[in-house]
C-alpha cells in the first residue's frame, strides 16, 4: 500500500519541507461500524522539537498522540490501508486529495488551497481568560492582593471561566432586549453571579440588571456590600425562597445547583416569565426517588444503589428537558465542568423559540417515561398544572 500512496507521501514531505503544511485529515471510514470517525494531523512544537499530533476522533471520545515525521508517515499508510478511504492534505499552496476505492485502487486530485495562513504550533491551545484581575475576585479570595491566583482556588477560577464561556456561547442562540434582566436563583456566595455581571457589563458592554436570589441572609448582606464596593450598580441580592420571587421580567434565568425541587421552582419561574434563556445545573432528584421508593423496577440496572441514583438523576433531568421543550424551549444537556471537580456537572440549557410545538407529542413522551419508572408526577409538572 505504501507504494500506491507515494504521491501523497511525497506531497506531505514537500509541504513540510517548504513550510506550507497546514494539516492532514483522514475521513470516510471503511466500515460503517467503525468507532474511529476521523484522524486530524497537525504540527506541534514540544520542547522546541517539531512533532506531528494525531487527533483520533472516536464516536464517544477523542485521543491525542504525538509522533515524529517518520512515525507519522508509517501510521498514515496503515490508517489508509485499514481504516479510511480518503485523505486531504491541506497546504498554503493547494489541497491534495487522496481516495482509496474498495478494491484498494488509489486516485489523487489537486484543488485550490483552503487556507491562507498556518495555524499556531503550540502544543496546548491557549485558554481565553474571561475573568481577569478584578476587585471581586480579590474580595472573594480567588486572587491575592497582587492579582495572582491563590493555588487552592484554581478549581474555582477554572469553573468561573468555563461558566462565562458557556454563557457567552448561549447568548448567541437567542434574541435579547437592549436592557437584559438576569435572575440568578440560588446565588450562594456569588462567585459566578459577580463574574457574569462583570463580564457582560464591563468586558462586553451589555446593558444588564441582575438579581441574585439566596435564602441565607448573611450571604445576601455580604454580596450586596461587595456589589456596592465594586460599583456594580445594577447588581443586587435578595434574601427569599425561589418560589417567593415574583418579578415578571426575566430575560435570562440561571439556577446552579439549587437543591431538591428548588431547581424546578427556578425553571418554573423562567417558563412563566417566558425567559429567553433558562440555564440550570440541576442538583437533586429526591422528589422522584421518594415516589419510586419501595416500587419494583423492571430494569436490572436499578437493582444496584449507585446505578439507581445515577439513573434517576438522568430520568429527572430528562423530564425537566421534555417539559421545557413542550413550552417552546430548544434544550441542550451537556457536561459543565470535569467530574474531578464535582459529579453534579450536568448543565441543562433551554433557549426560547417561536416554533410551534406538538404538546400532545411531548405529553406522550413524558407519560411513557414516567410509566417506565413508576413515577406518578414530576414536581415541575405540578407547578405548571396550577397555572
Amino acid at each position: 500500500m505504501k507504494e500506491e500512496l507515494t504521491p501523497l507521501i511525497s506531497a506531505f514531505e514537500q509541504r513540510v519541507s517548504d513550510d506550507s503544511f497546514v494539516k492532514l485529515t483522514l475521513s470516510k471510514p471503511i466500515r460503517k461500524s467503525e468507532k474511529l470517525q476521523n484522524v486530524y494531523i497537525r504540527q506541534v512544537l514540544i520542547k522546541d522539537e517539531l512533532n506531528y499530533q494525531f487527533l483520533y476522533r472516536y464516536t464517544t471520545n477523542d485521543q491525542v498522540k504525538n509522533y515524529s515525521f517518520e512515525e507519522g508517515v508509517s501510521l498514515l499508510v496503515t490508517l489508509l490501508a485499514e481504516n479510511f478511504r480518503a485523505a486531504t492534505l491541506f497546504s498554503l499552496e493547494n489541497d491534495f486529495l487522496t481516495f482509496v476505492s474498495k478494491k484498494k485502487k488509489v486516485s489523487f486530485k489537486t484543488t485550490a488551497a483552503s487556507f491562507k495562513n498556518k495555524p499556531p504550533q503550540s502544543h496546548d491551545k491557549p485558554k481565553l481568560k474571561r475573568a481577569e484581575d478584578s476587585l471581586y475576585l480579590k474580595e472573594l479570595g480567588v486572587l491575592d492582593n497582587e492579582g495572582n491566583l491563590i493555588p487552592k482556588m484554581s478549581d474555582k477560577y477554572r469553573q468561573i471561566n468555563k461558566y462565562l464561556e458557556v454563557i457567552e456561547a448561549q447568548l448567541k442562540s437567542v434574541k435579547l432586549p437592549k436592557q437584559i434582566h438576569i435572575v440568578d436563583m440560588g446565588s450562594g456566595k456569588g462567585y459566578l453571579t459577580f463574574a457574569l455581571y462583570d463580564y457582560l457589563v464591563n468586558k462586553k458592554g451589555f446593558e444588564v440588571s441582575m438579581t441574585g436570589i439566596e435564602l441565607r441572609t448573611e450571604l445576601v448582606n455580604y454580596c450586596n456590600d461587595l456589589a456596592e464596593k465594586c460599583n456594580f450598580t445594577k447588581l443586587d441580592f435578595a434574601a427569599k425562597p425561589i418560589e417567593e420571587y415574583n418579578e415578571n421580567q426575566i430575560d435570562i434565568l440561571i439556577a446552579l445547583h439549587a437543591c431538591d425541587t428548588a431547581t424546578d421552582d427556578a425553571i418554573y419561574k423562567g417558563l412563566v416569565a417566558n425567559a429567553s434563556l433558562i440555564i440550570c445545573a440541576p442538583c437533586c432528584h429526591k422528589q422522584v426517588r421518594q415516589q419510586v421508593k419501595g416500587k419494583e423496577q423492571e430494569s436490572p440496572i436499578l437493582k444496584y444503589g449507585i446505578f439507581k441514583e445515577r439513573q434517576f438523576e438522568m430520568v429527572t433531568d430528562t423530564l425537566r428537558a421534555l417539559i421545557m421543550e413542550k413550552h417552546n424551549y430548544q434544550t441542550k444537556v451537556f457536561e459543565f465542568i470535569s467530574n474531578e471537580h464535582t459529579r453534579k456537572n450536568v448543565m441543562l440549557v433551554g433557549a426560547k423559540t417561536s416554533k410551534k410545538v406538538d404538546a400532545d407529542f411531548y405529553d406522550s413522551k413524558i407519560a411513557a417515561l414516567k410509566e417506565s419508572f413508576c413515577i406518578e408526577q414530576h414536581y415541575l409538572e405540578g407547578l405548571l398544572w396550577h397555572e
